[in-house]
């Protein structure tokens, strides 16, 4: 019986220690964490520009506009047209991990006045005001 005891605390130390020890990778990043924003630019029916955002300046710029984006939780949105950009923000949590990739799906309607958002992991849907939309759309499709 005195072994048994003695085997089980070993064992629940060990798993105590096992999961203390392990550090697992957060499922919300902070903003400051963005490294690079690989973008899609969509002009027609299957054509698309690509381009890669990394200059610091404008890291800071689209770190502050994708704070800025209102979240509407659980929804299942879907457009009657092609997004168009689609912008894959990388998140570095710790050099020596392989980068985080966030995949946003980005509509600009025809008089730049809101941009509609979808993250179609979390199946949310954001929304951004007249300002930031202009700003988004320039930093993102205009340079």
């Amino acid at each position: 019986m005195k072994n048994i005891i003695i085997n089980l605390s070993m064992v629940t130390i060990f798993l105590i220690t096992l999961m203390g020890c392990s550090n697992g990778i957060p499922k919300e990043f902070e903003w400051n964490q963005l490294t690079r924003v690989d973008v899609q630019i969509f002009s027609g029916e299957n054509s698309a520009t690509e381009k890669i955002i990394a200059e610091k300046e404008k890291m800071i710029t689209l770190r502050d506009l994708f704070a800025r984006i209102e979240w509407e939780q659980n929804v299942k949105a879907e457009m009657i047209r092609k997004e168009d950009v689609k912008a894959t923000l990388f998140f570095t949590y710790d050099k020596n991990m392989p980068e985080r990739l966030f995949e946003y799906d980005i509509w600009f309607n025809q008089a730049a006045t809101t941009a509609t958002i979808i993250d179609r992991d979390k199946q949310a849907l954001g929304t951004l005001d007249k300002e930031g939309t202009q700003t988004l759309k320039d930093a993102l499709v205009n340079n």
